[in-house]
This record gives structure tokens, C-alpha cells and sequence, in this order.
């Protein structure tokens, strides 16, 4: 077969050492420039105002959850946590699959190949290639990944490799899957294979999963979160599920930017799994989250789903016509005070995330160890009216670990692996609601953001040690009853609802729920986690 060689970065180690044929171009390691005019030539996309590549990914517009399965088979049986997160494909179904992408890879006249690392500490990185029929999946995954230095591309063996194919359409009586969608990992044969979506963020997620699966086995925390540096060389980690604020609060200018999303707590580090951001564009503006809306006005940046004027090229980022999770990829170092290593120290500070919309938890509260186990275990945030059809009141909405959909481990294994290492480096652990006060969603306000940023910077400068604190009733962590350059009024949330009887009753609720979700990992911790439970006031 011909394959034209398009480019120097092409390493030694090429497809056909891997079995895989071809008789396609191949586009291999191109840079930003290359690949957005390949981008605008094969009509993948369009150039905005001031230069970022604007996109739609039809359908798709997040992650198809329930199209996602694992192999299962002796690699896996008693490795993986099966259920209805993790679910499992036959080692039959996958042959029949890959075979499939295989015969469509072959017949391909184009493909673009990245080969990258997933982990920016060097002694614990996976080498990762993925094959692309899309250019602009190309560009997004270069950004989103860490991208090697030149020297490093000509000797590049890959250890895992994602085939990344859109238009290919899975058939669910020969593939074993529920719809003409599928990501199915295959880790005996690390292989990651991905068709029928448009949309990228399937990618980074598939190799966040496989470095959840890979570092416990060597006692490193992976973990769904942002991190950043304060001036005196603290870290702080933000754990949080999408739209709790882990990505604008990290995007701090007085801190530096570890990373937005994903990392690894190793002995000596916490590192950034990734070498971009993607952060979600729906009602950005440049006066609240000033870093992330000046990477929209750069080339360089994918905005996925963003509407745009087709004659202006402006952008209007109120307008979820097309979706209302419209994202922005862009490399971590558009923000101006990213760490140039994307690594920090070992946290001084860490601070779980949730979006209370039922208007009950406090906008911040201390955690003791086992408080937190049961907060990371719980990874409690809520869903509001009006998103969903039929949902016309908050929901809550528990993802273990904060990151439920990307832990193919049972979440004890990485609840463990907290606790140690927050008791190991005596780490201060905080909860903040960014979430609604004064009342629940459609009642009360959102919590304004200069609060919370204000909560956060005396959590972790250390000020809010030396204040006052009660314990919450309901949740038993404790509040403070001041805080600098904050109204005490909405500290104690109870006392922002009018309605009294109102707020007890709807606490009630929401402590029942944690109860309920909370008894699947009551025989997989010590009685300390189990006594960290919250007790309604009915029960107290």
C-alpha cells in the first residue's frame, strides 16, 4: 500500500509495526498551524474573529456514557469495578469491532496520527498514539495531552494506542454495543477504539480512564480535579464534578495554574495529566473569568459548538443553540501563570467542589480525614430544574470520587489512597458550595463568585484558621461564623432562607439521600468514615 510520509516527526515505530495497514496519507505530528488549515480545507471548521478554530459536533455535544464498555476478560474480571458505570464487552464482540475499524482505517485516503504522553511527571507517564480521521480531533488531542519534545517523536514506541473514527457506525448485534456509538477499551490489548461522535472530549477522558486504571497499582492518586500554586509554594487541588468550578477557580492570576482537570498525587508531586484546558464556554465573560476568555481571542484555540456570526466571526457565548456544554480547548500555557512543568508540590490544601442547588450547605466548611473520605466517596453535587425534561426540582447527583464515569477500580481503592496521603502530608481539607443560598434553584441566588473566591483565598492563605467555627447540625463539619471580606449573613445557610421549617425540612431530604447513597461503601471503610455520615436534625 502507498503511504505518502507528509512530515519529519515521523517515528521509527510506525503503524505497520503495530499490525495496523493502510493505504492513507499520513499526517504524522502536526502542529498547530498544519493542522487548522487542513482543518478549514477539508471543511471541519472555521476560523472565528480573532483567530480560534469554531466548531460543531453535531449530535454529540458530551459524552455518551452509556455507549462506553470495557473488555472483559482475565486481565480484567477482578480488576475492574463492573456495574452500570463500568460495563463490560466480550473479548468476541471487540475482535469483530476492531476488525471493523481495522478495514476502515485501511480504506482511509487520510489519517492524522499524534503520538503523545498522558502525565507530566516523566517516571510515571503512558506513551499514546492516536489515530484520527479528523484533523481537528488531531489539534484537540496535541492540545489536551502532553505533546514530547522533537527529540522524542523518531524513538516513540506507543504503550496504549486510541483509533478515534466518527464516521464509523457500530452495529449492535455484531459489536455488542446499544447503539451505532461506542468507545470500548481493550486493556490486554491497549487498545482504545472510538466511533459514531463528534465529540473530542471522549478522547482525553478515555485516557484518563486508562491512568486511573494503571497508577493505584504504584500507590499514585489519579484524580479528577484542577490544581494550582499559591506565592509560597503551597498547592491547593480542587476536586469537583462539570460545573462546580474547578476550572475557573483554578484560573486564579494571583496562583499558578497546575492544570484544570485531571492529575496524579505522587510521593514527590502533583502533576497534570494533560498539556491543555478544556473548559466550558456557555455565558463566559471577560469581567468574571478574564484567563479563560482571553484564550477565545487566540489561534491556537478549539471552541467546540460556540455559535458565531457568519459574517462578523464574532462569538456569542450566551447562546446554547447549539449546545449548552459548549467547550474551549486550548494549551495550558494561554494561561499567563501556568507552571512551565505542569507539576507542583504535594498539596497543602484540598478543596471538594459541589454545586448545591438545593441551597443547603454552607459556602464553605472544614473537613476532618474521614470527613473527607466520606465527601470523596459521596462526590455529591446537584442537577437543576429545566435541564433535564420532566426534572422540575433540583436532583442530587452523586458521582464517587467526583469523577464516577472515569474510575474503572472500585472507588475504595482511590478512597484509600486519599485518606493516606491526606493523613501522610496533614493536608487541610475543605468543602465549598458554589451552588445557590438564600433558597433552592429558582428560589434562591447563585453564590456569588467573589465569595467564593474570597472563602478560598483565606482557606488557603491560612487566615480562616484563626476565626470562629460552629458545627453544622445536619452535616457535623465545621463552618465559620466569620470570614475576611465576607458577609457572615451567608455563612450559616439556614439563615438566608426565609422560610425556616422550609430549610430543615429540605435538609432533611438531602441528608437522607446521602444516607441512602452512601450505604454501597459501608462494608469498604473504618467505622471513622462511617461516623462522618451527616444526621438530619430529626435524628440528632
Amino acid at each position: 500500500m502507498r503511504r505518502h510520509i507528509l512530515t519529519e516527526r515521523e517515528p521509527r515505530h510506525g503503524l505497520d509495526a503495530q499490525g495496523i495497514a493502510t493505504g492513507a496519507e499520513l499526517h504524522w505530528n502536526l502542529g498547530t498551524g498544519p493542522l487548522v488549515e487542513h482543518a478549514i480545507r477539508r471543511g471541519e471548521g472555521e476560523l472565528s474573529k480573532h483567530g480560534a478554530l469554531v466548531v460543531a459536533t453535531g449530535k454529540h455535544t458530551g459524552r455518551s456514557a452509556k455507549d462506553k464498555f470495557i473488555v472483559r476478560d482475565t486481565t480484567t474480571e477482578d480488576t475492574i469495578w463492573w456495574g452500570s458505570t463500568n460495563v463490560g464487552m466480550t473479548p468476541a464482540h471487540f475482535a469483530a469491532l476492531k476488525a471493523d475499524f481495522l478495514a476502515e482505517v485501511a480504506a482511509r485516503d487520510t489519517l492524522f496520527v499524534q503520538d503523545l504522553f498522558g502525565g507530566s511527571q516523566p517516571e510515571h507517564r503512558v506513551q499514546v498514539r492516536v489515530i484520527n480521521e479528523l484533523a481537528w480531533h488531531s489539534l484537540f488531542i496535541r492540545t489536551l495531552l502532553v505533546r514530547p519534545e522533537a527529540g522524542e517523536l523518531p524513538g516513540f514506541v506507543p504503550e496504549y494506542t486510541i483509533i478515534d473514527l466518527p464516521s464509523f457506525r457500530a452495529d449492535p448485534t455484531r459489536h455488542g454495543t446499544h447503539s451505532e456509538t461506542v468507545i470500548a477499551v481493550n486493556f490486554t490489548e491497549k487498545l482504545i477504539l472510538i466511533g459514531g461522535t463528534k465529540y473530542a472530549g471522549e478522547m482525553k477522558k478515555s485516557v484518563f480512564g486508562l491512568l486511573n486504571y494503571l497508577l493505584p497499582v504504584d500507590s499514585i492518586m489519579p484524580m479528577h480535579c484542577s490544581a494550582n500554586i499559591g506565592p509560597n509554594g503551597d498547592t491547593a487541588v480542587f476536586f469537583g464534578l462539570s460545573g462546580t468550578g474547578k476550572t475557573t477557580l483554578s484560573a486564579d492570576a494571583s496562583r499558578t495554574l497546575i492544570g484544570d482537570d485531571e492529575h496524579g498525587w505522587s510521593d514527590t508531586a502533583v502533576f497534570n495529566f494533560e498539556g491543555g484546558c478544556y473548559a466550558k464556554m456557555i455565558n463566559l465573560s471577560p469581567e468574571a473569568e478574564p484567563e479563560i476568555f482571553a484564550t477565545t481571542q487566540r489561534f491556537g484555540t478549539v471552541l467546540e459548538n460556540v455559535v458565531m456570526d457568519p459574517e462578523t466571526r464574532e462569538l456569542d457565548f450566551n447562546d446554547n443553540t447549539l449546545a449548552e456544554n459548549s467547550r474551549g480547548s486550548y494549551p495550558i500555557d494561554f494561561i499567563p501563570n501556568a507552571s512551565e512543568k505542569n507539576m507542583g508540590p504535594v498539596p497543602k490544601n484540598i478543596i471538594f467542589l459541589t454545586a448545591d442547588a438545593y441551597g443547603v450547605l454552607p459556602p464553605i466548611a472544614k473537613l476532618t480525614p474521614d470527613q473527607a473520605m466520606y465527601h470523596f466517596l459521596s462526590g455529591y453535587t446537584a442537577r437543576v430544574a429545566g435541564t433535564e425534561i420532566g426534572v422540575t426540582e433540583p436532583s442530587a447527583t452523586f458521582s464517587t470520587c467526583f469523577g464516577a464515569p472515569f474510575m474503572p477500580r472500585h472507588p475504595s481503592v482511590y478512597g484509600n489512597l486519599l485518606k493516606e496521603r491526606i493523613a501522610r502530608g496533614g493536608v487541610n481539607c475543605w468543602l465549598v458550595n458554589t451552588g445557590w443560598s438564600g433558597g433552592k434553584y429558582g428560589v434562591g441566588k447563585r453564590m456569588p463568585i467573589k465569595a467564593t473566591r474570597a472563602l478560598l483565598n483565606a482557606a488557603l492563605d491560612g487566615s480562616l484558621n484563626h476565626v470562629e467555627f460552629r458545627t453544622d447540625p445536619n452535616f457535623g463539619f465545621m463552618v465559620p461564623v466569620t470570614a475576611p471580606g465576607v458577609d457572615s449573613h451567608i455563612l450559616d445557610p439556614r439563615e438566608t432562607w426565609s422560610n425556616k421549617a422550609e430549610y430543615d425540612a429540605t435538609a432533611g431530604k438531602l441528608v437522607d439521600q446521602f444516607v441512602e447513597n452512601f450505604a454501597q461503601f459501608l462494608d469498604h471503610v473504618d467505622e471513622g468514615v462511617r461516623q462522618a455520615a451527616p444526621r438530619s436534625r430529626a435524628t440528632v
